[in-house]
């Protein structure tokens, strides 16, 4: 009785597998594939819905909002990480990050508080103090960050988010 060359014994397979094993380098992201399970990732982004949205917002802003300082879109980001207007429009952050443009130029009170956090930031940034706007106080020449300039950035800002003005 002669062996057929082209069948293995059952547990030939699982010794070959291991051996392939023993001969490359394990990596973390095996080990988490191999936990998941075959055909876990199939499709799927290992990166959270939510960690999207914001990253799209932080990459939009950084493209195409005017702030030479840097930390407007620092400030504008920070608000919208996790904000419920973000977890309300997961699928449309680009829209998302219009409404809240738009309810910071509606509301005085909300832009004056982001133009403060913004020049805090730059101070911080900077390292140097920052400079506040006074009411009833000339504007400073230094000041990177007042009501008028946010507010400038902001509806420049909205003009160019898709879906904005006919785009």
């Amino acid at each position: 009785m002669t062996e057929d060359p082209d069948k293995a014994p059952p547990d030939a397979d699982e010794q070959l597998e291991q051996e392939i094993r023993r001969s490359r380098k394990f990596t973390a992201n095996e080990a988490l594939a191999r936990m998941a399970g075959p055909g876990a990732m199939k499709g799927a982004s290992p990166i959270s819905p939510v960690q999207q949205a914001e990253t799209e917002i932080g990459t939009w802003l950084r493209m195409n909002l005017t702030d030479s300082g840097g930390a407007l879109k620092v400030v504008l980001t920070r608000h919208l990480k996790g904000s419920e207007l973000l977890l309300e429009s997961l699928d449309r952050p680009l829209a998302a990050l219009a409404a809240y443009c738009r309810r910071l130029l509606e509301a005085d009170s909300l832009l004056k508080e982001v133009v403060r956090e913004a020049d805090v930031e730059w101070g911080r940034v900077m390292d140097e103090r920052p400079h506040f706007e006074r009411e009833g106080t000339p504007r400073d020449p230094d000041d990177p960050y007042t009501a008028e300039s946010v507010r400038e950035a902001l509806a420049g800002a909205i003009k160019l988010l898709p879906g904005e003005n006919g785009k």
